[in-house]
Order: structure tokens, then C-alpha cells, then sequence
């Protein structure tokens, strides 16, 4: 079991707390995090992927990871002035508003790739292409599927597991296939869909708070 330093373990009990059915989860979080952390440390990525609501999940994550989410994330010096070097006109305003991002990439946004596999060749090859293409060794992938059995999110597993990609699930009680195959998977304990994707948003804000106060917070 992984261990946390103690400022971003407040974020863990802050949720508790808030939402005392996730007592459960709360080591696979944990153990989420760190796998995340890792992952970004040695200059790697997050891909994300879901279905319907899950692919709602999917895009949010993204955007609380891209800019910030509740702490400010100003380039760096050196940058800043490359950027008023280079263009005097615009470089400040973007020294100013530009935010620096952890890489996310949701496999459910792009709409013409996306149609065009699903059209040409295979429906539920769809976010295994994507990863494929995207993926790289030391990526991590989060499939969200509140059953844990989503056919697309499953192929999407055997091309990460093929290319040394960790795997996040993120599910209901049950795990489903996902669970027997991930690194770590999240199953917050409830059964029905809509109360299960109830559950899903304030894990993945905890993560992604833990996340942008190890890496941004003072």
C-alpha cells in the first residue's frame, strides 16, 4: 500500500468526510494518485475514456487537469520572456493568461477521428485506436465504465496492457471485467448507474486537487 504526504492526504479525508460511503475506496485512491504522480514525474500522460456520462467524466477530467483547477499555474520565468521576446504585442498577454497543464487526453473528443473509425473499420475498436496512436510505455489509461464490462473501454485495456500503459478503472461496486484487468481500480460501492457516476465526480476532483497541489501548490 502507498503512502502519501500529509498535505495531499487531507484531500483523501476531506472527501471521506464529505462522502463517507468512499471509506472503501479510499487505499485504491490513494494508490491511484501515486500511480499518477509517477506517471506525470517522468514526462507522461493521462488518456481517458468512458461512455455517455462516463464520457462526460472523461472531458471534465481533462479540462480541472489541462488549466488550473483551484490553484493558479503561471509559466515559467524563462518562458515569459520568450514569449514577449518573441512577439512584444502578444507575448504578454499570454505570459500573463497562459496556464501550465498536466497532460490529459480524453479518447471520447474527436469527433471526426472518432466517426470515421466507427464508421470504417470497428465500433468498439474506437478508444483502442485512439490509445494506440496516443498511447505511449509509462502512460496511464483511466477507463471509466460504472459496470466495469464497457465493451469499447475492454479493447481499449489489451492495446494499454500490449504497450506497457498502467491501467486506472474507475467503476461501480461490482468492477466488473475491468477490475480483473487493471493496475488499481475504484469501485465506489453502489449499483445503479446514475448513483454510481454520483460517486465518480468527487473521486476524480480529489484526484485532481492531489495532483495539482503536488505539482503547483506552495
Amino acid at each position: 500500500m502507498g503512502k502519501i504526504e500529509d498535505r495531499l492526504q487531507v484531500h483523501v479525508e476531506s472527501l471521506i468526510d464529505r462522502y463517507p460511503l468512499l471509506s472503501v475506496c479510499r487505499q485504491d485512491i490513494i494508490d491511484s494518485y501515486i500511480l499518477l504522480e509517477d506517471a506525470y514525474k517522468n514526462g507522461n500522460k493521462l488518456l481517458i475514456a468512458g461512455n455517455g456520462g462516463s464520457a462526460a467524466d472523461a472531458e471534465h477530467i481533462a479540462g480541472e487537469l489541462m488549466k488550473r483547477f483551484k490553484v493558479a499555474r503561471p509559466v515559467s520565468k524563462d518562458l515569459a520572456e520568450r514569449l514577449v521576446e518573441i512577439d512584444p504585442e502578444r507575448g504578454p498577454g499570454l505570459a500573463k493568461n497562459l496556464e501550465c497543464g498536466l497532460m490529459a487526453i480524453p479518447l471520447v473528443a474527436h469527433e471526426a477521428l472518432t466517426t470515421a473509425y466507427i464508421n470504417d473499420v470497428d465500433a468498439l475498436g474506437v478508444f483502442a485506436q485512439q490509445l494506440f496512436g496516443y498511447g505511449r510505455p509509462g502512460d496511464v489509461f483511466l477507463g471509466i465504465s460504472t459496470s466495469g464490462n464497457s465493451k469499447n473501454v475492454m479493447n481499449a485495456t489489451v492495446v494499454a496492457r500490449a504497450l506497457g500503459i498502467k491501467i486506472i478503472g474507475l467503476t461501480g461496486a461490482g468492477g466488473g471485467e475491468l477490475a480483473n484487468v487493471a493496475d488499481i481500480t475504484i469501485k465506489v460501492p453502489e449499483n445503479e448507474t446514475y448513483k454510481i457516476q454520483e460517486l465518480h465526480l468527487p473521486v476524480y476532483h480529489c484526484l485532481c486537487m492531489m495532483l495539482e497541489d503536488h505539482f503547483f501548490g506552495k
